[in-house]
């Protein structure tokens, strides 16, 4: 089925696009300036979702705007020079070929700037500027796509084949990276549990560092397991609130001070309540309120959680204690 044509005989899309690359070629609109979105194109222009991210995309396939993490469709960096009068625009580039690493590639980029929420195959062809079928030729369905991605993600750090001095600088090394990854990818921390592990080679890469390093100090396996887990959790259990914390501010509109202003009546009554003196006394000597950063809280977290391993490490405590429920039964895992 043709799109529909309007007066000028031309497809909505093609107007809106012409319109958009003449903003950003008369430098009205400068490169990492946010163009406007495809709902907000719809608004405007009054067409349909998807004649807006068509429009979207031609601009994408012509170099002229990009999506970048967080920032939504911006100006490219290098936006194209408008041509001397009299010449004709020459066309867009032509496409490589579609592989699945182009595919995996193009569903990173839509997870890392609008989220995991947002994925989606027709997304992911409108992106690449393909039919939607043609993706079920490398992958079966969005769950595999989601795994290849993972898998992508969780390659783009290694480790050194000259390892540092010591368990601890190999363990920190090992947690840091894992939390660069996630800080990348805010979406990664979102996918897998303790207890339903990705069976992914890049993500048991970096098992085998951390086990690695933690071997030979005379831990029972399990143990030593256990400890392995423990500072994943640390890291993962941390992550997972760089992505709720982007969806929330997305679907309320409020930032998270914004949002913590917005409770100071219900927090101020609960202080002044009488019910909860040592909570009242805390948080009453924050002054300007409780800064919350993520990366600081990771530091300190990492660094307390193998204080308190050191002794059990390195004091021979390598047996583990009976001490759950003998009826309930701990689920394995392997991060």
């Amino acid at each position: 089925m043709t799109e529909p044509t309007g007066p000028s005989g031309r497809p909505p899309y093609r107007r809106i696009v012409d319109d958009i690359r003449r903003r950003i070629l008369d430098g009205d609109l400068a490169p990492g300036d946010r163009v406007p979105s495809t709902r907000r194109i719809a608004a405007d222009w009054g067409v349909a979702l998807a004649t807006a991210t068509k429009a979207l995309t031609t601009l994408r396939l012509e170099g002229l705007v990009e999506a970048r993490p967080r920032a939504g469709t911006v100006v490219a960096g290098t936006a194209p020079v408008a041509p001397p009068r009299g010449h004709a625009s020459p066309g867009p580039a032509p496409e490589p070929e579609l592989t699945l690493d182009r595919i995996v590639r193009t569903a990173v980029d839509i997870a890392d700037a609008e989220g995991l929420s947002a994925l989606s195959m027709r997304g992911v062809a409108t992106r690449l500027g393909v039919a939607v079928m043609s993706l079920y030729r490398y992958v079966p369905s969005k769950d595999d796509l989601v795994l290849h991605m993972a898998d992508a993600a969780f390659g783009e750090e290694s480790y050194p084949d000259d390892p540092p001095e010591g368990w601890r600088a190999r363990v920190e090394l090992g947690a840091r990276t894992f939390w660069t990854l996630y800080r990348r990818h805010p979406w990664l921390a979102q996918l897998g549990s303790l207890t339903r592990p990705l069976p992914l080679p890049r993500l048991i890469a970096h098992a085998e560092w951390m086990l690695s390093a933690l071997d030979g100090h005379g831990l029972d396996p399990t143990r030593l397991f256990d400890i392995h887990l423990l500072i994943y959790s640390h890291v993962q259990g941390l992550a997972v609130h760089l992505e709720r914390e982007a969806h929330a501010e997305a679907a309320t509109g409020q930032s998270e001070d914004q949002w913590m202003d917005s409770l100071a009546p219900d927090l101020e009554g609960l202080m002044t309540s009488g019910r909860f003196p040592a909570f009242a006394k805390v948080v009453g000597s924050f002054g300007e309120g409780y800064d919350l950063r993520l990366d600081a809280l990771f530091a300190f977290g990492l660094e307390a959680l193998l204080d308190g391993l050191t002794p059990i490490i390195e004091g021979g405590r390598g047996g583990r204690p009976d001490t759950a429920d003998p009826g309930v039964r701990d689920a394995g895992s392997t991060p």
